[in-house]
């Protein structure tokens, strides 16, 4: 089994935020792969399926995305599972708007989401970073990162959220080189 994390804020008013594109991913991941009904659990929204051969628990934590550690840790004690399991999907503002990028472990890049669950439970987990691009001075971040997406960027939003959705049977399975190639090939 593994625990399935999209970062963002709940409530309607940060939906399309790029900080919730986590949460963007987890909403197109259950409804390509035919997931069960939503569930209200560890402080959060759970969702239960599978990809490919793999048992998925999503979870899109409802503490806010400063809080975000508290419902991951609650989740993996409930299933006894370790990070090696956790496989958490963030904005990235490091990387150009909508390119896609698996790491296991590594710092935080000032990310509140990442910083709770690294105080939570470590850092060696799996993250998938989506490109959300860097507005070009650190005073604009903040306007950036909780401003919706562009009405010019809703074509390359949806291309990708798309193609993390139909080569998810390669993430799930491990092969995170193979899922990346295969998403960017997607998205040309």
């Amino acid at each position: 089994m593994q625990l399935w994390i999209g970062l963002g804020n709940p409530g309607p008013q940060y939906s399309f935020h790029r900080h919730n594109v986590g949460f963007m991913v987890l909403d197109t991941l259950a409804e390509v792969h035919n997931f069960g009904p939503v569930q209200k659990k560890f402080q959060g929204w759970t969702q239960d399926g599978r990809i490919g051969a793999e048992r998925l628990i999503l979870l899109k934590p409802a503490t806010f995305m400063n809080e975000s550690g508290r419902a991951v840790s609650e989740a993996l004690r409930f299933f006894k599972l370790g990070p090696e399991a956790l496989t958490v999907f963030h904005d990235e503002l490091d990387l150009a708007p909508f390119k896609v990028k698996v790491k296991m472990g590594g710092g935080t890049a000032g990310h509140n989401g990442l910083r709770s669950i690294d105080q939570h439970i470590g850092p060696d987990f799996r993250r998938v970073r989506l490109g959300i691009g860097h507005p070009g001075h650190k005073d604009r971040v903040t306007g950036h990162v909780l401003g919706n997406f562009a009405k010019g960027e809703q074509d390359d939003l949806v291309t990708m959220l798309g193609a993390l959705a139909a080569e998810a049977p390669w993430l799930a399975a491990g092969d995170d080189v193979r899922f990346m190639n295969d998403v960017a090939l997607r998205q040309q």
